[in-house]
């Protein structure tokens, strides 16, 4: 849903220096219905915005319905707040962001997608590969593309396993300082710190604190943080943004998701 008050960029770029929460929804993992029903609850918890994407083989046909149902269940509930009295139809107004695979895992209901350059990749397909790919059909979707550079950490996971990733590890801050320069140079707009989806530790706040020093940069840190103090150490070390995914499959009801991105959330308020 496309907000009334500027780009997805701008959105997304301008925090007003607090820290906010991205609610990751992987498209194969449930139907679009309960993948819709999710990121509701999610935004109602407080998350600012809804990514899709993380399978690496997901059709693109799955990946539209996920964003068809999750646009459709946003805007229903924008409506009835509008009916309200006490209503706050603005909350339900946060961008659904494609975070795609590849460029077989596209969407023309998507508001924006993460147009991303996995920088420490050794593999040509996912520097310029897929981007090539996958450019033209966004340029007809219409899809805003915010660039992004992104980095997989230690201990990567699959996509650092399908991404060719040479991992940065815990101690290299030096080097995802000369990454964060080379962002910033290449005219990169956020830069992405990921440990990989259900990673059994999140991202060093070292590497985030060394990515912060970098201006004009938006931070964005994900993977193995599934507690209020792991995303709080996050937020400290200089993350804008705080990405959560596998906490949202592991939820066993609703009621629960919404206790655990509210807790996640109320920490980064304060």
């Amino acid at each position: 849903m496309r907000r009334d008050d500027g780009t997805i960029l701008s959105y997304v770029t301008n925090t007003n220096g607090s820290t906010r929460h991205i609610t990751l929804i992987d498209p194969d993992k449930q139907a679009p219905e309960v993948a819709s029903d999710r990121a509701c609850v999610a935004v109602e918890a407080g998350s600012s915005m809804i990514f899709v994407g993380g399978s690496t083989d997901t059709p693109d046909e799955i990946v539209h319905s996920t964003c068809v149902a999750i646009q459709e269940g946003l805007e229903l509930r924008a409506f009835a707040a509008s009916q309200s009295p006490d209503g706050d139809e603005n909350m339900w107004k946060v961008p659904v962001v494609l975070f795609p695979g590849g460029s077989h895992a596209l969407s023309p209901a998507a508001d924006a997608i993460t147009f991303m350059m996995l920088m420490n990749s050794t593999d040509r397909r996912f520097l310029v590969g897929e981007q090539l790919r996958g450019a033209p059909y966004l340029d007809k979707f219409g899809v805003d593309a915010l660039p992004t550079g992104y980095l997989v950490c230690h201990p990567g996971g699959k996509v650092g396993e399908v991404g060719s990733a040479d991992l940065l590890m815990p101690s290299d801050a030096g080097l995802v300082k000369a990454y964060s320069l080379t962002a910033a140079m290449y005219g990169f707009s956020l830069l992405y710190l990921e440990a990989g989806s259900g990673a059994d530790h999140p991202v060093n706040p070292e590497l985030i604190a060394s990515a912060r020093t970098t201006e004009g940069l938006t931070i964005i840190v994900g993977g193995g943080i599934r507690t209020p103090k792991q995303a709080k150490l996050a937020a400290d070390a200089g993350a804008d943004w705080i990405v959560t995914g596998t906490l949202t499959e592991d939820a066993t009801d609703l009621e629960d998701l919404a206790n655990k991105i509210s807790g996640i959330c109320s920490i980064l308020n304060n």
